[in-house]
């Protein structure tokens, strides 16, 4: 049976230092961070998700954002190598983590460059932003890891926002969610909605019609309640503030088999 595990990282004290590069710096709480990161484990866990915390990485800022060191298709782990060079100590802990789970483990190399925060995967397609943490070649090796395994990888620019899922998400049937003015090509996704916040254009799909997304976003989640969903609400505005969101707070690993 395939698995629903969660890799989580407990936030660093150091958190307020995190980089931040496409809003103004604002101060940053670590204690309510560390309480909206405890509410958010909680989450998952009560909605049937088996969570495994990382090692934390203290003297790595940004390390609570762990869906960023490492990209998941069926039971291979491919290893990111972060755009931004401070973070690139991050990977240790989770590569040590995924090997425990039983994955088969690969890396992205010089010159490749990928974040996993820019891999956005629906079924077999595997949507890969192009933009300021991810480069061509780090694009040319998610191909090379899994498309002999049945993906199909798709390229899409992103230019707006720092990661390609800072402005899309999907929906459990595949529609492609996302704030207009956030987006740089709307049309390379079959199925598009547009939503009318920023932060509501992240969900995580918990199962069923249940989506974990932020406080920030009452509006978004006011119209998928209508559309026939169920929003799991979490305030993460500490991490908001680092250009956070639902998703990069976890990996979700959905397809690991014993």
């Amino acid at each position: 049976m395939p698995s629903q595990k969660a890799l989580v990282r407990r936030p660093s004290p150091r958190l307020a230092e995190g980089l931040v590069t496409h809003v103004e710096r604002e101060k940053v709480d670590v204690d309510l961070a560390l309480e909206q990161w405890e509410a958010y484990v909680e989450a998952l866990r009560a909605h049937g998700w088996e969570t495994v915390e990382v090692d934390p990485e203290d003297d790595c800022p940004d390390s609570v954002f762990v869906e960023d060191t490492v990209v998941m298709y069926k039971n291979v782990a491919l290893i990111a190598r972060s755009g931004a060079e401070s973070r690139r100590e991050e990977t240790i802990g989770v590569e040590e983590a995924v090997a425990r789970l039983g994955c088969s483990v690969n890396w992205v190399w010089e010159p490749g460059t990928l974040d996993g925060g820019d891999v956005l995967k629906i079924d077999d397609t595997i949507y890969v932003g192009r933009g300021g943490r991810t480069n061509a070649a780090g694009v040319q090796q998610l191909r090379a890891a899994f498309e002999p395994l049945g993906a199909r990888v798709v390229a899409v620019p992103v230019s707006k926002v720092l990661h390609l899922k800072s402005a899309v998400t999907a929906l459990p049937d595949g529609t492609v969610i996302g704030h207009i003015p956030r987006v740089d090509r709307p049309a390379l996704f079959p199925r598009f909605l547009s939503v009318p916040e920023e932060a509501g254009a992240h969900v995580v799909l918990l199962g069923g019609p249940k989506l974990l997304m932020a406080a920030s976003a009452p509006k978004t989640a006011e119209l998928l309640t209508d559309l026939g969903f169920e929003p799991v609400v979490v305030d993460i505005s500490e991490f908001e503030k680092l250009e956070g969101c639902v998703t990069c707070l976890s990996v979700r690993l959905r397809d690991l088999y014993a």
